[in-house]
């Protein structure tokens, strides 16, 4: 059993997911300790600790050939993986257009609707993996957990819909005060597809992952994510970087970084606090993949589905949902209860595909008993005649093995011949 079968456990992967969504939830909470600064000026921060330092550390202390890989892997490949990073950073960067439109719960609704279904639905198409999704249980079942995953989704985005409605009209104006369908939709479509480019990526390099665990000194197989990791998330650095940079310079905020007046110390620690915990769900993604085994695309369903479980839940502590109708909060806790059950059908589709692994293995061992057997008997057979087991070489629909044809029917006319001179000569 290679390593890669022994890492394979669902539950695990599902928890490792779930905890990468947890990071994806409260990431933006350091930004509150910021002060005094731009935007720009904190998400650039931001974005050279979680896409550019904190990836590099840490595939330095867990992949010890990670530049030898790099040199080694296919151009092709490696330039695909940034420019899936770079697509997610203008996805992301779009993502407050979306909001500003059509407001949080329909956004939400739609943009992470489109970016969980195409990141987890259309890298197993590209890679040429469509049957894992159909002909089989196991893929049936991962379905069924995107699909429940979508639905809880949607009622979600319909909870965040109805608590907006029931504002009063001018918080309503505040919260969605250039409210516009029509372009909302437009942006969501998208943000939502461009986001889930970062999905491709993750999952794009393969010949990368391989070279991981061949170059010497090898990789183990739970971090051989982590080169195809740093490439996608560099990707995503010059397109955050470069708009920040520019914001900067066009709002003239480039002196933040050295203001007198704003904490620079505690300013650098939290954004980069920031950066690195939301770095974080992007390595339990590729840190959980192997624990899925053939179900591991379903990863990316499961982290959108608990990163919007647990910012659901975060709003509730912290009172967002307080003084809501009880049409509200019951279309909450559906999606809850959805998004909670997505994941336990996503473990469940893991273990099938486990066990849809083992039963072929094991008919395979049955038949080449089976086989053995018969050859002992052919080869009994064959000795009676004085052939020698060492012609065997052409198939036989009856043994079940091969043996050569030609020798077995020159030994019976050698033993016929020998008979019949025995009987002249008598």
């Amino acid at each position: 059993m290679n390593e890669t079968a022994q890492l394979t456990n669902p539950a695990l992967g599902v928890a490792i997911f779930a905890l990468g969504g947890l990071a994806g939830a409260v990431f933006y909470l350091p930004f509150k300790k910021v002060k005094n600064w731009a935007w720009e000026s904190y998400w650039f921060v931001y974005a050279v600790f979680g896409l550019l330092i904190v990836p590099w550390v840490l595939a330095f202390s867990t992949s010890p050939n990670v530049i030898a890989v790099l040199k080694q892997a296919p151009g092709q490949q490696v330039f695909y993986c940034a420019m899936c990073g770079a697509m997610w950073g203008v996805g992301g960067l779009t993502w407050g257009l979306m909001i500003r439109y059509l407001g949080v719960g329909l956004g939400l609704a739609i943009g992470c609707g489109l970016c969980s279904a195409a990141g987890t639905l259309i890298p197993p198409i590209i890679s040429g993996n469509l049957q894992k999704l159909f002909g089989t249980t196991a893929g049936y079942a991962s379905l069924a957990g995107v699909a429940v995953s979508l639905l809880g989704i949607v009622l979600v985005g319909m909870a965040g819909m109805s608590k907006e409605n029931e504002l009063p009209d001018a918080e309503k104006k505040k919260a969605v005060a250039e409210y516009n369908f029509k372009k909302g939709l437009i942006v969501a479509i998208f943000s939502g597809l461009m986001s889930s480019a970062m999905s491709f990526g993750l999952q794009g390099g393969a010949d990368i992952e391989k070279l991981a665990q061949t170059v010497s000194p090898i990789t183990s197989a739970t971090w051989k994510g982590m080169p195809v990791l740093v490439v996608v998330l560099f990707g995503g650095f010059i397109v955050n970087a470069t708009w920040c940079i520019l914001l900067n310079l066009r709002n003239k905020t480039v002196g933040d970084y050295c203001r007198t007046d704003a904490p620079l110390f505690s300013n650098l620690v939290f954004a980069g606090l920031a950066g690195a915990i939301w770095c974080s769900q992007f390595i339990c993604f590729k840190t959980g993949e192997p624990a899925m085994g053939k179900m591991a695309y379903v990863g990316w369903a499961v982290l959108m589905a608990s990163a919007i479980l647990f910012s659901t839940l975060l709003g509730i502590l912290l009172g967002e949902w307080r003084g809501t109708s009880s049409r509200t909060r019951t279309l909450l806790a559906c999606g809850l209860v959805l998004l909670l059950l997505s994941s336990v059908i996503a473990g469940y589709s893991g273990n099938l595909a486990e066990k849809e692994n083992v039963a072929p293995k094991a008919e395979l061992v049955g038949q080449g008993a089976r086989g053995l057997d018969r050859r002992r008997s052919c080869d009994r057979a064959l000795n009676e005649e004085n052939v020698p087991c060492s012609r065997i070489v052409l198939p036989s629909r009856e043994c079940g093995w091969s043996f050569d044809l030609g020798s077995a029917m020159a030994g019976r006319l050698r033993l016929r011949l020998r008979s019949a001179l025995s009987q002249l000569t008598a």
